[in-house]
């Protein structure tokens, strides 16, 4: 949709889905209503959910990269990454103020749709606001090239970009993923913890990623994204076996400050890779191509890496597992890192004294440099 159609129906119909399937689990029928078909109306408005964020964080990326300068494109689109965390904040916020004022057994009967209620409201008011968004200015103008391309054209053409985003995505998603939103599961079931203890470290976490994420994002502007991003793995390689393990420490200074390390290791992955995996591609099939090599790769270290790392972690005993997981995968990350261009310094986008002008007939990597003008 996104490379026939433009990155502005992407974007109004996944919040478009977003609030249906919102406002659906708010009006659930319960199970004393419906019987079992209340879990099987849940689970569908789920993937409905789940098909809706699949296109959503793509299609951000694209359009901030696509709507900004040259010289600020890594901080703009780390804004994309900040932005997901404020709102996986205020979602916690929301359910334990939910919790908190009223009663386990009010809760139970109607208070948890208020959670929901609240997501409704607000994909609903995102939606009024995006409607009156423009389409970017490089996909308006190389338009013609970027309609009705076949997806096994776009993956002949940049299939190397394909497979640098996987790596670089799966960097990013393994650190995020195990580092912050599995934590607090190691934390409870491995090292013992606190459910609100856990849950304040993850918090805390969730806090640092926000700050952090402008700031890689203007680092990767200032230095490059290959050179930010080879540091930051060089980090990811480094850091998470000795941070996993001081974040297990009794010592509750240690344990915080080995929750902020793993914080601004993700969180700056998260921000640099905001920019850097997009400008892997140009404008033609650059959403197709993205979702092919970046979501594959959240799917595997985001989505099936926790559990695997649980698992192992049970299995044999080594609560130190997690961070080598991250470690292996930074290893794996680097050598595409380096063997890439730096894109930072392409003009992705168009200049509106000329009109964009592609090269169908040749690879993006073969292009080493050039820009598509």
């Amino acid at each position: 949709m996104g490379d026939r159609w433009g990155r502005r129906p992407v974007l109004l119909a996944s919040m478009a889905l977003m609030f249906l399937a919102t406002a659906g689990m708010a009006a659930l029928p319960t199970f004393a209503q419906v019987g079992e078909s209340a879990a099987l109306w849940l689970l569908a408005l789920r993937c409905v959910m789940a098909f809706s964020v699949g296109g959503e964080y793509t299609g951000v990326m694209t359009y901030l990269l696509e709507s900004s300068t040259a010289r600020n494109r890594g901080l703009v689109t780390s804004l994309a990454a900040a932005a997901s965390e404020i709102g996986a904040l205020l979602a916690a916020g929301i359910s334990a103020l939910t919790v908190l004022s009223l009663s386990a057994s009010q809760v139970e009967e109607w208070g948890w749709r208020i959670p929901f209620v609240v997501g409704g409201v607000l994909a609903a008011v995102i939606l009024a606001l995006r409607s009156a968004l423009p389409e970017t200015p490089l996909f308006m103008q190389s338009r013609l090239a970027a309609q009705r391309e076949p997806v096994v054209r776009i993956l002949r053409r940049q299939w190397r970009a394909v497979v640098r985003t996987f790596f670089i995505s799966g960097l990013c998603s393994a650190a995020y993923y195990v580092g912050i939103i599995y934590l607090p599961t190691y934390l409870i079931s491995v090292q013992e913890w606190s459910e609100s203890s856990a849950m304040g470290l993850a918090t805390l976490a969730a806090g640092v990623v926000v700050l952090t994420s402008p700031v890689a994002g203007w680092l990767s502007d200032r230095y490059g994204r290959r050179a930010t991003l080879l540091v930051l793995a060089a980090a990811a390689i480094v850091l998470p076996v000795p941070m996993f393990a001081a974040a297990g420490q009794p010592n509750v200074e240690v344990a915080v400050s080995a929750v902020v390390v793993l914080a601004c290791l993700a969180g700056s992955l998260s921000a640099v890779g905001a920019s850097a995996i997009p400008e892997q591609f140009d404008v033609r099939g650059r959403l197709t191509a993205l979702a092919i090599g970046g979501t594959v790769a959240t799917t595997i270290f985001g989505g099936i890496a926790p559990y695997a790392v649980q698992t192992l972690t049970e299995s044999t005993k080594w609560p130190l597992v997690p961070g080598l997981l991250i470690t292996a995968v930074a290893l794996a990350a680097i050598p595409a890192i380096r063997r890439g261009p730096e894109t930072a310094a392409r003009q992705t986008e168009p200049s509106m004294a000329n009109p964009v002008k592609l090269d169908i007939s040749h690879d993006t990597d073969s292009q080493g440099m050039k820009d598509h003008a």
